[in-house]
C-alpha cells in the first residue's frame, strides 16, 4: 500500500491537466485592474456559456457526470477507478487555482490571477483520499490520506526536491509544477502508518506564507 501514496501525487497531476488553465494571461492587467473589470464582463456558471478546458463540455452548477462542482471547487469521486481502484477522492481548491467565472472572455473558467505560472498566484488545492483494501491476513483495512499543496512564491527555489522561500525558509516538499505539498497526514494503521507524516514549518496555512 505505501507505492500507492507516492501515486497519489500523479493523480493530482492529472486533475490539475483537466480541472485548471492551461493558457496564459497578460501579466500586465494589475489584480486590481482585472478585478475591477470582472464586476462589468465576468461571465458566470450559471449563464451555461462557459466550456470545460478538456472535452468542451458545458458547465453547469452542481456536479457533472465526472465528479466536478466547478461552483463549489470541489471533485467529489473515484478520479481514475481502472488504474486505481477503490481509492475516493474529495479535493477542493480555490480561485487562484481555478475561480468559477471567465473573466477574459475566452469562455473557460479563469486562474492564477493574471500571472503567467501558478507561482506567486496564492493557488492551493487539498486531496483528501479514502480507500478500503484486504491485507495479507484477510482483515479490511481503511485508509486515509490528506495532503495540502500551495502554489509556491515568484522567488522561491528548489533544492533536493524541497521548495524554499527567498530567505531560506522551507516552504514544502516539491509536488508538481510551481505547488509544494505542506501537509501529508496518512491513516492506515493495517499499513504501519498512522498521523501527520509531514508538515512544513514555514507555510501552515493554505497559500499563506511568513
Amino acid at each position: 500500500m505505501k507505492n500507492l501514496y507516492f501515486l497519489l501525487t500523479s493523480i493530482i497531476i492529472l486533475i490539475f491537466i483537466t480541472a485548471s488553465c492551461d493558457g496564459t494571461s497578460d501579466i500586465s492587467e494589475s489584480i486590481q485592474s482585472k478585478s475591477d473589470k470582472a464586476k462589468e464582463k465576468c461571465t458566470t456558471i450559471q449563464s451555461g456559456k462557459i466550456k470545460t478546458r478538456k472535452g468542451g463540455r458545458t458547465i453547469k452548477v452542481g456536479y457533472d457526470e465526472l465528479g466536478y462542482n466547478y461552483q463549489a471547487q470541489i471533485y467529489s469521486g473515484e478520479f481514475n477507478p481502472i488504474l486505481y481502484p477503490n481509492w475516493f477522492l474529495l479535493s477542493k481548491w480555490n480561485d487562484a487555482w481555478l475561480s468559477t467565472e471567465d473573466c477574459d472572455g475566452d469562455g473557460l473558467l479563469d486562474s492564477r490571477y493574471g500571472y503567467e505560472t501558478y507561482k506567486g498566484s496564492g493557488a492551493w488545492v487539498t486531496n483528501h483520499w479514502t480507500n478500503t483494501y484486504i491485507n495479507e491476513d484477510g482483515k479490511k483495512c481503511n485508509v486515509v490520506v490528506f495532503r495540502k499543496y500551495i502554489a509556491v512564491p515568484v522567488d522561491a527555489y528548489l533544492e533536493n526536491e524541497v521548495f524554499y522561500t527567498v530567505d531560506g525558509i522551507e516552504i514544502g516538499e516539491y509536488a508538481f509544477d510551481d505547488f509544494a505539498l505542506v501537509q501529508n497526514v496518512v491513516n492506515d494503521p493495517c499499513g504501519g502508518m498512522t498521523g501527520l507524516q509531514y508538515k512544513t514549518p514555514g507555510a501552515p496555512g493554505l497559500g499563506n506564507l511568513p
